[in-house]
């Protein structure tokens, strides 16, 4: 482990988790690569002040938002209490979602800076808010990141609810909006009520490397987005990116996230020169999050080992200038014959492959139950309570217990319920990419 950080800034810090040793011909390295941010807290609210922070909130308006009234409500409320939470000297904008993408405040193409003035103007201007029209979100997206581009702030930030599915926009353009945006700012996305679209809403938050949730009773609303803006303001790096360099004859199998989500960042691979890769990571505060690296190394004979690949996190120079080197870890190859050393499976390793396992499991569980595959439904939620149960992940059991009636929880049996609540369905799928972390011994 190496750490390259300024004393000033946050501290990254770099573990390597990992059973080094293969068998004669064995192949597959696996590694989970944790890291840790710390240490920048205090240099958040000092930066903030001086405009490090950029935030659009993007309010669905359509015409759903109406029924029943405490849904248009609540978005006020809640758009009103995170201005409350931007700190002073943050850049931030509203919008309007619809069919089309109207500026709320402070309007005319342009950024506000968060101060007593600005707060209450923008409060003011909520009032504002009805609900009419469509739904197309790829155009609140592409007014966001036109606001957002004006901005030298280093973190820049989208908020975006909405309470329906995007019946106004083909598909295609909103996957072009997200590859268009992605790496330019990130977003956190959340669905009120049960009428919009699970995927449409994870897929937004997933190519933002944002977070995604439920928020079925529109009165938990302003608790949520004032969290959300208290995250956003405890960010203090941006666009930092893991590194994977690799010997000649080494390919990568994956690249995830596995904490405290599930997130494959495999296709987000950018090239960065012979043998080196960069997958992005978003914005940084106090925090830890762990990645599950996969590569396949040459056939070797006992007593060889190797350097498998080097996981540099990077911080992008200014223009013209190298990127700065945040911390480093090592993967590390072994050929043994001692059988108890190459089958042994590293606990981190083992416990994160678990998760993944765990957050396929209720996605496919739960698709078969819409299908109607009732035996389809039945194996793969049962092997999920199963998973879940064996990793301590009790938020998810208890998510689960909702769909189903456990049996036996240790060996998977379950029976679905006859009748599910649209909103605990929703929770479940919405939620199943959350992971617990390992219990360190």
């Amino acid at each position: 482990m190496a750490n390259f950080a300024k004393p000033s800034a946050p501290r990254f810090s770099v573990e390597v988790y990992q059973n080094e040793f293969l068998p004669e011909g064995g192949r597959d390295v696996h590694a989970i690569v944790t890291v840790t941010s710390t240490g920048g807290a205090t240099a958040t609210r000092a930066a903030a002040a001086h405009g490090s922070a950029a935030v659009v909130i993007m309010v669905d308006c359509s015409g759903s938002m109406e029924y029943p009234p405490d849904k248009m409500r609540g978005a006020r409320e809640a758009t009103a209490a995170a201005i409350d939470t931007l700190r002073d000297g943050t850049a931030f904008a509203v919008i309007a979602g619809t069919h089309v993408a109207k500026e709320v405040y402070p309007g005319q193409g342009r950024l506000a800076f968060a101060d007593p003035a600005t707060r209450a103007q923008a409060k003011e201007a909520l009032r504002g808010l009805s609900a009419g029209g469509g739904t197309a979100i790829g155009t609140w997206l592409r007014l966001a990141d036109g606001l957002l581009r004006q901005s030298p702030a280093a973190i820049r930030h989208g908020i975006l609810l909405t309470d329906g599915r995007n019946e106004h926009e083909e598909p295609a353009v909103l996957r072009a909006t997200l590859e268009a945006c992605a790496g330019r700012f990130t977003c956190d996305a959340r669905g009120v009520g049960t009428d919009w679209e699970v995927k449409e809403v994870t897929g937004i938050a997933g190519a933002l490397l944002g977070s995604a949730d439920i928020v079925a009773d529109p009165a938990h609303l302003t608790e949520d987005f004032t969290l959300m803006m208290e995250n956003v303001m405890g960010k203090e790096v941006a666009d930092v990116a893991l590194r994977l360099w690799t010997p000649v004859g080494v390919e990568i199998q994956y690249v995830k996230q596995v904490a405290p989500t599930v997130q494959d960042l495999s296709d987000r691979r950018s090239e960065a020169g012979p043998r080196a890769g960069d997958y992005p990571t978003g914005s940084w505060g106090d925090e830890s999050r762990e990645y599950h690296v996969c590569v396949r190394v040459p056939a070797a004979s006992v007593g060889q080992e190797m350097l498998a690949a080097r996981a540099t996190l990077l911080l992008p120079g200014a223009p013209g200038e190298p990127p700065a080197t945040l911390a480093q870890g090592l993967v590390r190859a072994v050929w043994t014959d001692d059988l108890a050393a190459s089958t042994a499976i590293n606990p981190q390793v083992a416990h994160y492959t678990g998760q993944a396992e765990l957050a396929q499991a209720i996605q496919q569980g739960l698709e078969a139950r819409k299908l109607g595959d009732v035996d389809g439904a039945t194996a793969k939620l049962g092997r999920a309570v199963q998973l879940a149960s064996a990793s301590g992940n009790a938020d998810t059991a208890k998510l689960l217990a909702k769909v189903v009636d456990v049996v036996d929880a240790a060996a998977g049996t379950v029976r679905l319920k006859a009748k599910v609540a649209d909103a605990d369905e929703m929770t479940l799928e919405t939620r199943s990419i959350q992971t617990v972390r390992v219990k360190k011994s």
